[in-house]
């Protein structure tokens, strides 16, 4: 029998080159917690679509990421939150925006996520978020977090999302003339943030390597 479309065979793989896009989704069971996290990267020189098509993509994970919206929200009315920023110049992506993460259970787990047949979003559901793009035989973008529906920090008992996914995005791909003064400050405390709690786990196991990639993909 042929060898299944998600298995490399001597017949389907190539090698990767820098001069273009690498979308890894990746993922893992443990025992406090299920992970989820796709990023995209370019280790060469993007093309300008490529560039604005993943800094959009980044625009609405971070727009969706930031929203403080009412209890019992349903999934389904806020999704388009993260599809605006590639509306805004006629771009889309045909999958659903996220889905529910069980905690050591299933990846994708129902009934929590952003489609229309989806529970109203509570306090304590972890979802994941990831807007993308896709040219078919040209290249693919994903950029997919781990979020958990927390309490927002206003007058009346609004909700929000904590981003707990601590991988930082490719800078070589993001226009940071397109983002506004908000995101830009969004991705500057994000990067604190896996700099607080990545960076001495990474020191603690003596991953200096690792340490020294960690720092200066954080930087402000």
């Amino acid at each position: 029998t042929p060898p299944s479309p998600r298995s490399p065979s001597n017949g389907s793989s190539r090698k990767l080159t820098v001069d273009e896009m690498y979308l890894s989704d990746t993922g893992g069971q443990y025992l406090d917690g299920t992970t989820d996290i796709t990023r995209t990267v370019h280790w060469g020189v993007p093309t300008p679509l490529q560039k604005e098509a993943y800094t959009r993509v980044l625009m609405g994970n971070i727009d969706l990421s930031r929203l403080i919206f009412p209890p019992n929200t349903a999934g389904g009315t806020v999704e388009s939150i993260a599809r605006r920023p590639l509306w805004d110049v006629g771009l889309n992506y045909g999958h659903g925006t996220g889905h529910g993460i069980g905690n050591f259970l299933s990846v994708h787990e129902w009934p929590v996520g952003f489609q229309s047949n989806n529970v109203p979003l509570g306090a304590g559901m972890f979802t994941s978020i990831e807007p993308g793009y896709y040219r078919d035989g040209e290249f693919g973008i994903r950029i997919e977090d781990v979020a958990l529906v927390v309490e927002a920090q206003t007058e009346e008992p609004f909700l929000t999302f904590e981003v707990v996914s601590l991988v930082p995005y490719d800078r070589n791909l993001i226009d940071l003339n397109l983002l506004s003064p908000e995101q830009i400050r969004y991705l500057n405390t994000y990067y604190e943030t896996i700099r607080a709690r990545v960076g001495p786990e990474l020191q603690r196991q003596r991953l200096e390597d690792e340490y020294g990639w960690l720092q200066r993909n954080t930087e402000p």
